[in-house]
């Protein structure tokens, strides 16, 4: 059991209940899973990319990735159906929970330029997602050993009814939100 679960189940789930109102401890909301996902964009040819790309996505889950392909063809960027045009790994459990932890106490506080993650990434859901320019933050990416910079995207799924329960979800979880100006 992480921290950040036992933190979530000793002190998130009784704040979540009486500030939402709810009853019963099942209708609280829960983070379900969380998708790192990055594309390849112009290096689809490039064989090299795609396995620094997945070794890359494979530190910093502790997972093997898996690539995904295209479903349709697309000629104006060059795509042809079945061709691998990303890479995507989805952790649930203790997993999850461990890479939310590093994400919210160590990879928040080493990207540069950082006032807080947005609050309009929400979808209607209660889901979340993140966007990083680059994989440098992350604490498994030596910078010897980086090759390519490469964007990813983090997509935290939530059990929660709409954008209000998640984004509370997420802020007694520890994720920093930055402050409206």
């Amino acid at each position: 059991m992480t921290n950040l679960y036992k933190f979530y189940k000793e002190d998130v789930v009784p704040k979540l209940k009486a500030d939402l109102g709810y009853k019963n401890i099942m209708q609280v909301p829960k983070v379900s899973k969380v998708v790192l996902n990055a594309g390849i964009g112009r290096f689809i040819k490039d064989a090299s990319y795609i396995e620094n790309v997945e070794r890359t996505l494979a530190n910093i889950s502790g997972q093997k990735p898996i690539r995904t392909k295209a479903k349709k063809a697309i000629s104006n960027f060059k795509i042809r159906e079945g061709l691998e045009i990303g890479v995507c790994v989805t952790l649930r459990g203790a997993q999850m929970y461990e890479f939310l932890e590093k994400l919210i106490k160590i990879t928040f506080p080493r990207t540069r330029d950082f006032h807080g993650v947005s609050d309009k990434s929400f979808d209607k859901n209660g889901n979340y997602t993140i966007g990083f320019k680059e994989n440098s933050p992350f604490p498994e990416v030596k910078s010897a050993e980086i090759e390519k910079l490469h964007g990813l995207q983090i997509i935290v799924n939530t059990t929660a009814k709409n954008a209000t329960e998640g984004k509370l979800l997420l802020t007694y979880l520890g994720f920093p939100f930055e402050k409206n100006k």
